[in-house]
């Protein structure tokens, strides 16, 4: 199940049934529901933290909040929005334990989870139209982690956010 903090690996094949958080900015509503439309119809528990339609929110916001739900392993991964993906991912990635894939196309989408497992997806709703976002999403969560050699390298990434964790 995606990772639980700094140094502590734990990888889940997307086959099982996952619990999933969505979240996103006031920009990416629609495009956020379809999110969880698409993670719910693969069959995985999807809770949506907003915002309601009209409701602004600030990206770093709901970014961070997801971020600190995976984090902390209350949920196995996390689907976010805004309008271009990047300020939301941004946010998410400052979270230690999280690895925010930022996509616009299903090879990146395929290529953060074969090879980074990626543990949060982070699309633009002024980016992709619903169809592509919703291969992206199903694409995402269909792939597996390969581990081996990309292991060693994910686990790279998590001594780099202990040491950052150690110069706050």
């Amino acid at each position: 199940r995606g990772v639980g903090g700094p140094g502590r690996l734990r990888h889940r094949r997307p086959s099982l049934t996952m619990r999933m958080v969505v979240a996103s900015d006031h920009a990416a509503v629609e495009l956020r529901q379809e999110m969880a439309a698409v993670a719910v119809e693969l069959g995985h528990e999807v809770t949506d933290l907003g915002p309601a339609p009209g409701e602004a929110v600030d990206y770093p916001v709901n970014g961070a909040r997801v971020g600190r739900l995976v984090a902390a392993g209350e949920y196995d991964l996390g689907l976010i929005a805004c309008g271009t993906g990047i300020g939301i991912g941004i946010s998410a990635n400052k979270v230690p334990g999280i690895r925010a894939a930022i996509c616009s196309d299903a090879y990146s989408a395929k290529m953060s989870r074969a090879h980074n497992d990626a543990n949060v997806l982070a699309l633009g709703a002024r980016v992709v139209g619903t169809g592509l976002a919703r291969l992206i999403v199903e694409t995402w969560l269909t792939t597996e982690f390969e581990g081996g050699r990309h292991a060693r390298r994910v686990g790279l990434i998590a001594e780099l956010d202990a040491a950052a964790g150690r110069q706050l």
